[in-house]
C-alpha cells in the first residue's frame, strides 16, 4: 500500500539511501532537511530547521509515518560540542515528537544508535535484548547519552501524549555516501592516496558494520504496523576488527602500505550482542563486508568519472 511518509535528514548519507528505498517501492516521500543536497528527483524536499516544530508539523500533515534520521552522528563532533549535540540529538528529537502530536500523531521512528547498548544492565560478554534495564553508571561518551535521552524523549511522548513510535539501533555503516571521518572512508581514502593506513590503539576493537543499502531497505519493514511501540536492532551479521577491516582495505585496492598505530579514541565503543525478540523482524542484512567495500570503491571511482568529466568541460 502506498504511504505518504516524511524522512528528517534525508539528504544525509543513511537518510538519503532510505528515501531512495522509499522511493522505489512507491511511496510518496517528503524530505526535511536544510541542506541543499537534492538527490532523489522524485522526492519532495522542504527546507526546514529540526528545532522549528510549526513548519516540521506543517510538512509532515498528512504523512503516516515520520522516519527522524536528523541528527548529530559523527562521535568526535559531538565529543568537541556537546551543548550542539544535545540540542540536535535531544531537543531535535523533541520538536519532531511534538510537530507529530500536532499534525494528527503519525508514527515517529527514531533513528538511535548500538553505542546506547553499552548502558544495558547484565554481563557485557552475554547476549541481552534491547529493553533491558539501563545502567546510568555506564554511560560513557556524550554521543551515548545523546542517543539514550532522545529514546527517552520519543517514549515520554508516547506516554503523555499516545504518539506512536519504532526505535532503530542502527549498527555501523558503510557504504556509498558516507562521510570521511568513518573509519573505512579513511582507511580507503589513505590506501588510494598512499598514505599507511592508520589504526587507534592496537586495532582490536571490533564493530559490526553493515552496508548503507542493506540498512535503508529495512526501513520498508517498518511501514508494518507490527513494527510500532518497540525496539528494533539493525546491526551488522558478525563482528569485525579495525585491524581485519584494514586488512581487508588494502587487499581490495592493491595497497602495499604499512599500517600506523595512533592513540586510540577516549569512550570508544566497544560492541555488545543484543538480539531482537523473536518475530520482531524478517531483515537480515545480505551484503558481505568485502562486496560492501567493493561497492563502495566502485561508487567512489565513478564519482572522479564524473568530476573529471566536469572539470574538463568546464575548460
Amino acid at each position: 500500500m502506498k504511504m505518504r511518509v516524511a524522512v528528517t535528514g534525508g539528504s544525509g548519507f543513511i537518510g538519503s539511501h532510505v528515501v531512495d528505498a522509499l522511493v522505489a517501492d512507491g511511496h510518496d516521500v517528503v524530505v526535511l532537511d536544510n541542506a541543499t543536497r537534492r538527490l532523489n528527483s522524485e522526492a519532495a524536499y522542504v527546507d526546514v530547521d529540526i528545532l522549528d516544530t510549526a513548519n516540521i508539523a506543517e510538512a509532515i500533515r498528512n504523512c503516516q509515518i515520520v522516519f527522524h534520521l536528523a541528527g548529530v552522528s559523527n562521535v568526535d563532533q559531538a565529543r568537541d560540542h556537546p551543548v550542539a549535540t544535545y540540542r540536535i540529538n535531544v531537543q531535535g528529537t523533541a520538536s519532531v515528537c511534538a510537530a507529530a502530536v500536532s499534525a494528527g500523531n503519525p508514527r515517529v521512528v527514531l533513528a538511535s544508535s548500538v553505542w546506547v547498548h553499552e548502558m544495558l544492565a547484565g554481563d557485557v560478554t552475554t547476549t541481552t535484548d534491547p529493553d533491558s534495564p539501563l545502567d546510568l553508571g555506564r554511560t560513557g561518551h556524550v554521543y551515548t547519552a545523546s542517543k539514550m535521552c532522545a529514546e527517552m524523549t520519543i517514549r515520554s511522548f508516547a506516554t503523555t501524549y499516545h504518539l506512536p513510535w519504532t526505535i532503530l539501533r542502527y549498527g555501523i555503516p558503510y557504504g556509498p555516501r558516507m562521510r570521511d571521518e568513518l573509519v573505512l572512508a579513511r582507511f580507503v581514502r589513505q590506501a588510494l592516496s598512499g598514505q599507511p593506513l592508520t589504526l587507534a590503539g592496537n586495532g582490536e576493537q571490533t564493530r559490526n558494520f553493515v552496508y548503507v543499502g542493506d540498512l535503508a531497505h529495512a526501513h520498508l519493514e517498518m511501514l508494518n504496523p507490527g513494527t510500532s511501540n518497540r525496539v528494533v536492532v539493525l546491526d551488522g551479521a558478525s563482528p569485525v576488527t579495525i585491524r581485519q577491516l584494514a586488512d581487508l582495505v588494502l587487499e581490495l585496492t592493491g595497497s602495499r602500505l604499512p599500517l600506523q598505530q595512533v592513540p586510540a579514541r577516549t569512550g570508544d565503543y566497544q560492541v555488545r550482542s543484543v538480539a531482537n525478540g523473536p518475530g520482531v523482524l524478517s531483515w537480515q542484512p545480505s551484503t558481505s563486508l568485502r562486496d560492501g567495500i567493493r561497492q563502495y570503491l566502485t561508487w567512489l571511482r565513478d564519482i572522479d568519472a564524473e568530476e573529471t568529466k566536469s572539470q574538463a568541460v568546464a575548460t
